[in-house]
């Protein structure tokens, strides 16, 4: 499933193609995903110019001058494509531009979504108002996580997948960042240390900064807008490199919590 840094690599690859232009043609070429897709997106967003591109967790947002936002999920295997050289069966939505531009939203499984809200509500938005606050934002902090783990037994890497704690984090780079900062996946989430917890704040922006960096992970179906494959998975530490050995020397083991694989280091992780 593309994550935080790859949906940021996505409305990068979008920004530069639709920010400042004109929508003169959105098709939605079947009435759902995984949710249905909004009756009257193609008439709210045809003929609009596209005023502004950002995320949210795992969302794309993009706000036109109508006062409309279309919100976006890749779910498991969704991603964007520019300039298809073809447009096929699991191309959901189209959309071009005054500039002759043609992007193309492509998702085999049908996971992802399609929502359209007013922009001066988007905060209000459900899945959002339920979220904790950005990985990368002024408010996720050494401070703000040991409030939030106060009490609480779950293990930390469940603790981090939880949205209501802090929005964005998936499965790799949670993997990533617990082995970054030496953190077991089992440690009760209530149980850590503030210095240790700091360390890991640390390490989840470092891991993640890096991975927008690099354009993301290329895991299964997901690429870049432009076509491109993203590369950090060349400098995963643990994450799909079971017997493989990490950074520190010790060798990567592979657990399975909740039907997700848990790539971790015995060695360095307490």
């Amino acid at each position: 499933m593309p994550e935080l840094p790859e949906v940021e690599t996505t409305v990068t690859g979008l920004r530069s193609v639709l920010l400042g232009n004109r929508l003169t043609r959105v098709e939605p070429r079947r009435a759902d995903l995984r949710f249905p897709i909004p009756p009257d997106l193609r008439q709210r967003m045809t003929g609009a110019t596209v005023t502004g591109l950002s995320r949210r967790a795992k969302y794309g947002l993009i706000e036109t001058d109508r006062g409309d936002m279309m919100i976006f999920h890749l779910g498991m295997s969704g991603r964007w494509r520019i300039d298809p050289a073809e447009i096929g069966a699991h191309d959901h939505l189209l959309v071009e531009t005054d500039q002759g531009r043609l992007l193309s939203l492509n998702d085999p499984r049908r996971f992802g979504s399609l929502d359209l809200v007013r922009a001066d509500a988007w905060s209000g938005y459900a899945p959002f108002t339920r979220m904790g606050p950005e990985p990368l934002g002024h408010e996720f902090s050494p401070a703000m996580l040991a409030t939030a783990l106060k009490g609480k037994g779950a293990s930390i890497k469940a603790a981090l997948l939880d949205q209501r704690i802090v929005a964005g984090l998936g499965n790799i780079y949670v993997c990533e960042a617990l082995n970054m900062a030496g953190i077991a996946p089992t440690r009760p989430a209530g149980r850590i240390s503030g210095a240790r917890l700091a360390l890991l704040v640390d390490a989840i922006r470092t891991v993640l900064t890096a991975a927008i960096t690099a354009g993301g992970s290329t895991l299964r179906d997901y690429a870049r807008p432009d076509g491109e494959l993203g590369y950090f998975s060349k400098q995963w530490r643990v994450y799909g490199r079971e017997g493989q050995p990490c950074p520190c020397g010790g060798t990567v083991r592979r657990r399975v919590d909740g039907g997700r694989s848990t790539f971790y280091c015995p060695t360095c992780q307490k």
